[in-house]
Order: C-alpha cells, then sequence, then structure tokens
C-alpha cells in the first residue's frame, strides 16, 4: 500500500493525499467538509488576530526595551553629573519635557507575602471579636472575614488585611494583632512598571497613552 503524503496549504488545514483536512485539539484530522462553517470561521477568526498579535507584542517588547535603556542612560549621565539619582526611596521617578505637557513616569510595585506571624494576628484579632458584643463594630467583622478567608488559590485578601492597619482601635491585643500582621510582612518580589501621559495645556488633565490592550 501507498503511504499517504501530507503536506499543508492555509493556515490550519492539511492536504492528505489530495484531501483536506483540519486537526483538532486532539490532534484527530477531521475532513474539512465534516466541520462546521461557524468553526472555521472562529479559526480564521482567532488566526488572524494571532497574526497581528505577534509581531505587535514583539514591538511592545522592544519598546519596554528601549524604554529601559534610554531611561538609564539619562540616570547614568545624570549620577555622573550630580552624584545623585532620580526618584523617591522606592524608585518611583517621574520624567517630563520642558513644557510640561509629557512625562513618563516609572512606578515599582512590590507583591508582599506573609509569614506566619499573621495566623498570631488572627488568634489575636478572634479574641477581641469574641469578647466584643455581636452588634458592636459590625463593618470590621466583615473585613476581619473577608481578611482571613483565603480565595480559591489559597490566597490571603491583602486589601483587607491592610485595612485593617488603618483603624484606630485602642485595645492592647489589636495592636498587638497588628504589630504581628506588619512583622509578617515580607517583600518577595517587585515590579517595575512604566506609564506615558500627555495633555493638552499645563492646566489640562493628563491623558495616559494606552499601550496595554486590556485597558484600551
Amino acid at each position: 500500500m501507498q503511504a499517504a503524503t501530507e503536506n499543508t496549504t492555509q493556515a490550519g488545514i492539511k492536504m492528505v493525499d489530495g484531501k483536506a483536512y483540519m486537526p483538532d485539539a486532539r490532534g484527530n484530522l477531521v475532513p474539512l467538509e465534516l466541520i462546521k462553517p461557524t468553526d472555521k470561521l472562529e479559526d480564521e477568526t482567532v488566526r488572524k488576530i494571532i497574526s497581528f498579535a505577534m509581531p505587535l507584542s514583539d514591538q511592545v517588547a522592544r519598546f519596554k526595551e528601549h524604554t529601559f535603556s534610554d531611561l538609564g542612560a539619562f540616570e547614568a549621565l545624570l549620577d555622573q553629573e550630580y552624584g545623585a539619582k532620580k526618584g523617591g526611596k522606592k524608585g518611583n521617578k517621574t520624567f517630563m519635557t520642558m513644557d510640561g505637557l509629557m512625562k513618563v513616569k516609572v512606578s515599582v510595585a512590590d507583591y508582599i507575602d506573609f509569614g506566619p506571624q499573621l495566623q498570631v494576628a488572627k488568634s489575636l484579632v478572634d479574641e477581641c471579636l469574641n469578647e466584643w458584643s455581636a452588634n458592636s463594630r459590625p463593618e470590621i467583622r466583615a473585613i476581619v472575614t473577608r481578611a482571613f478567608n483565603t480565595d480559591k488559590a489559597g490566597q490571603i485578601n491583602r486589601s483587607d488585611i491592610f485595612m485593617l492597619l488603618r483603624f484606630d482601635i485602642v485595645d492592647e491585643r489589636w495592636m498587638k494583632a497588628m504589630q504581628a500582621i506588619r512583622d509578617a510582612m515580607r517583600i518577595v518580589s517587585s515590579k517595575i512598571y512604566v506609564n506615558c501621559y500627555e495633555r493638552d495645556n499645563k492646566d489640562a488633565a493628563w491623558r495616559p497613552i494606552t499601550i496595554d490592550l486590556a485597558k484600551a
């Protein structure tokens, strides 16, 4: 028996012995005439979007590389000229044009995780809540419940943990609990973000120059 000859024509379609097929997710070759028109159109639409997305992703990557290179070169010049670096303690900094109509903002976001001290904090907070009457401080009870409950990924709710620290409660155990939360905080990684802005005049509001597709 003669071996089947296979070759690929247009994207997603394979020719085997002169007959057109499309592979499914399991690797099976499905005859083209058995595939629904809507499935063919979906396949074509996704391939078209990806064909534009891939070179655009490469362009954004090059833009990011050039941006950090250019800013780094400028800061190296400042350091050489004045012996000082631009920006605050955490590395946040803003670069602006002479006319004040364009700016590039560099911000550093820390990813914070929590150590075992957090369990000590939870025990102390629970003690406080158990002694306070059921009807007192309902907003705090709600936040505490959300704060120490883990989400589907097993992560605690950081925003609610931080919200607990804002309450000015004069209770020795509560204050110890808040100190335990602070001691539990650990910066495990940092991420640098670059945002570009423009405005029509110095009294106008800044408009972000959107690069992130999710925010377009």
